[in-house]
């Protein structure tokens, strides 16, 4: 078991249940500081190798998971990983996908689905989750329907 990140870390966003997920845009630089445990690359092309553990969830900007049931998957390993691993959730920029995924784990960390968004924005990114469908997601992630 390794420490998990620190609350005054750039990008990290505290679960109800405690869990530290760091969200991070994959343009800027790797924030100083220990690495991640495990990833999850949103993006629409594979991403580059890193040295830790990854996931490459195929998510193109500004749209949704192109498989809905991959991403439930995904997101759920990344959620019961936080709870003692360095798990970061990451896309291009850091706000539209990361936000989405991130206020996944919200709902899956018990966050009620139509406060989700608000709870990463407050949390996180107050530009987090970018579109009407990436929001629409959010709140349909609970029920198990996460068709736009």
């Amino acid at each position: 078991m390794t420490e998990t990140w620190t609350t005054d870390g750039t990008g990290v966003l505290r679960l109800p249940s405690g869990r530290l997920v760091r969200g991070r845009g994959l343009r800027r630089a790797l924030p100083p500081g220990p690495v991640p445990d495990f990833a999850v690359h949103l993006l629409g092309r594979r991403p580059p190798e890193v040295v830790w553990e990854a996931r490459w969830l195929r998510w193109r900007d500004f749209r949704l998971p192109a498989s809905h049931a991959e991403a439930r998957a995904v997101l759920g390993e990344a959620w019961a990983r936080a709870a003692d691993e360095r798990v970061e959730i990451a896309c291009g920029g850091g706000r539209g996908r990361t936000g989405t995924a991130l206020a996944a784990l919200a709902v899956l960390d018990g966050v009620p689905a139509d406060r989700a968004v608000e709870f990463v924005r407050r949390n996180y990114d107050a530009h987090a989750v970018e579109t009407p469908w990436q929001r629409r997601y959010v709140r349909r992630f609970a029920e198990g329907r996460t068709d736009s």
